[in-house]
Formats: C-alpha cells, structure tokens, sequence
C-alpha cells in the first residue's frame, strides 16, 4: 500500500510540473560508510551540493581524506565558457587541490590517481550526448578501472530524461562530443548512464570499473525537475535547458544561438534572416561569451522563451524545424554549415547535414533514426534504475 502511495504521490509531483527529489549526495548514510578510511578524490563542480552546502565541505567536516577535486569542462565553480582553456589549481576555500579534467588532460592519468582510493563523482547532467559531462564520465571510470579504484556516481536527475530522441552516433565520428552510440537525446540519469557504460564494454578495452550508484528518491523518468544551480554558464534557466537539445546544433553553423545575450539558448538567429520575432546583437560576457558568433551585430530571428515555457511539461521531442527554418532563410547555403566537422560531431553523422542540404522534410529525417533508435531503448532498458 505505502508502495502504491508513493506512485501516486510521484506522479502528482511530476504531472505539477515540480518533485521533492532526493539526489544522490543528500543520501550521505549511504555513502559516508563508505568513504571511511579511504583517500578520496571527487569530481565535481558547482552543481555539486548538499542542500545549500559544496559536497567538499559536507565531506570534511565529516572528516572524510579528500586528497584532491578532478573538475570538467567550465571548472570547478562551473565560471568558464564552453571550450575555455581550465588550468589545474588549488581550491581557495578548502585549499584541496583541483585537477582539471578538460583540454589536453580530459582523463586522470596514473600518477594522478596513484592516491586515490575511492572516486566520487557528482555532475549535474543535461541529458545530451554534446554535453560533456559524461564524456568526462568516460574518462574518470576509465582511469578507475586501470587503478582497481571504486567509483561512487551520487545520481542527479536528468532534466531532459522524459523522452529518446535523434540520431545515434555513428562509428566514425565520436570525439568528446560525443563518445557513444547513443541519440543525442538518450533518457537517462547520469547512474544509469555510467552503468551502460560499464555494462556495455565502452572503456578502453573493455574493462569494467568497481561502480557503485548511490540512487534518487522520488524519482521517475517523467518526474520534472527544475536545476536548483545552473550546470553551465549558458545554461541558466530552465527553459534554456529544455531548447538545448535542438539549438546546439547551430554550433556547428553560422546561426547564433543567443550566446553573448541575456538569453542563451533561449532564441536563434542572423544577420538578415528574414521573419522570425525579435533581434538581438550578441556582445562579450566575460567569463560566459567573450567572442560570441556575430559578436557587435544586430541578428534577427526567433526568441524560443514563452515556446519553453508554455512546453516544458509536454512528451519532449527534438525539434528540427529551428535547423530546417534556419537553412532555409539563409542566403549563402554553401556558407551555412559553418564547421561541418563539428556539426557532424554532434549530429554524430554526416547524414543529418546532407539531408539538411537535399530539403529532406522533417518526417523524412526522422525517419531515418527510428531503427537505430528502437535497438538503442533495448539497450538502455536493461540500465534503468528508475520506472
């Protein structure tokens, strides 16, 4: 009976569009047994809280070793912009030493795991095969398995975890952006997904880690839940969060997606699209966008924000009408996909851009992932923590 009460009470909260969930680093009785005695390291970052307190400091003054803070892309207080150069430094508050975890050092290497017992990791994820936490993810649990070291994930939830969609990636094109075969949208908390990883024989030859998943409570995979601390510079809002998935692949193209504005990842747009429903001129943030695309220019296009927000309780889905709308509008076609490599890195294949550029509608293109899609939910069935 307790059992069927709680469903309920789960699905009221997700139908509301908020939930009481309880994350995994809140969940300290299961994991600081753990830690006793051991040399930890964790990786973290901003999004790594206790309630109101940094997990590092709930971790020392429960008189836990922490040797050293291995931190991703955007650091440690998550205060860099996306492809910053991070430079390895020493925590001003607790004085614990940080180990960068992006640029040339995306993996721990021997010497810096050779005192480390136990890997905490806790990063909030977005849900997006681009987005690189879980590339780092990768890594970590890589290094781990060659150390014989056990890895403790403390389990967020995935803002963008209700639905599966896009393309899979394609062998051929993995890098850091994209390092699996999965869809760029894949349902899944950052547990679960460490899980497959290891599950499914991704680390370097195979090998699996000594994983642990300290689990959410009050956690389904239709539960909403809003970030309490933005994961990312340009990701601050929720309704940012929910676009993320279908702009990002403007990175790849000459189309701006708000960086340098009030609104990141909250509207599209360029030099004379024409249409659309606001303008904006993207300038320099600093620490946030210092050269954003069309930097000092007036752009014109679509401002996404009441679209979010008005949607952020429906199915989900990728949309590409924002992508197809964009190349359609703009002039110079031979000058739209900008970076091709890279769009294709985060389509995680050159089809998307080629049927972009043959006027493929979007039903067709949809299309055309529906097969590997179907075999990847298979896949991602039997890691599932949560209903």
């Amino acid at each position: 009976m307790k059992k069927v009460v709680l469903s309920i009470c789960v699905c009221l909260l997700a139908l509301t569009g908020w939930s009481q969930v309880i994350v995994g680093a809140e969940c300290t009785e299961q994991y600081l047994p753990l830690l006793e005695g051991k040399r930890v390291a964790v990786c973290g970052n901003q999004t790594s809280m206790v309630g109101k307190t940094h997990l590092v400091d709930t971790l020392l003054s429960s008189g836990v070793q922490v040797v050293k803070i291995f931190c991703p892309e955007h650091g440690f207080r998550g205060n860099a912009e996306a492809g910053a150069h991070i430079a390895s430094s020493v925590d001003s508050k607790t004085g614990v030493s940080i180990v960068s975890l992006y640029g040339k050092n995306k993996k721990p290497t021997p010497e810096q795991m050779e005192d480390v017992d136990v890997l905490l990791f806790d990063l909030q994820d977005v849900g997006c095969r681009f987005y690189t936490y879980i590339s780092t993810l990768h890594y970590v649990m890589e290094a781990a398995a060659e150390k014989d070291c056990q890895v403790i994930v403390l389990d967020r939830p995935n803002p963008n975890g209700f639905y599966v969609d896009g393309p899979v990636l394609k062998p051929g094109f993995t890098s850091f952006v994209g390092m699996h075969p999965v869809p760029v949208v894949y349902g899944m908390t950052i547990g679960e997904y460490a899980r497959m990883i290891n599950g499914e024989g991704w680390l370097k030859g195979g090998v699996q880690c000594a994983l642990t998943v300290i689990e959410l409570e009050n956690y389904t995979h239709d539960t909403r839940y809003k970030l309490p601390v933005a994961p990312s510079p340009n990701l601050q809002t929720p309704e940012a969060i929910f676009l993320y998935p279908s702009l990002c692949f403007f990175e790849g193209a000459a189309v701006s997606v708000g960086r340098g504005t009030p609104t990141p990842f909250q509207l599209y747009g360029f030099p004379g699209f024409t249409g659309g429903n606001c303008t904006f001129t993207p300038v320099a943030i600093k620490g946030v966008s210092e050269n954003p695309p069309y930097k000092d220019r007036k752009c014109q296009g679509f401002d996404l924000t009441e679209y979010a927000k008005e949607n952020l309780n429906s199915d989900g889905g990728l949309q590409l009408g924002y992508l197809l709308t964009a190349y359609k509008r703009f002039a110079d076609k031979e000058k739209f996909f900008s970076n091709a490599s890279f769009f294709d890195k985060l389509a995680g294949t050159d089809l998307l851009r080629k049927q972009v550029i043959q006027g493929k509608s979007e039903t067709e293109i949809r299309a055309s992932w529906q097969e590997d899609l179907e075999q990847f939910k298979e896949v991602r069935s039997r890691y599932l923590l949560y209903d």
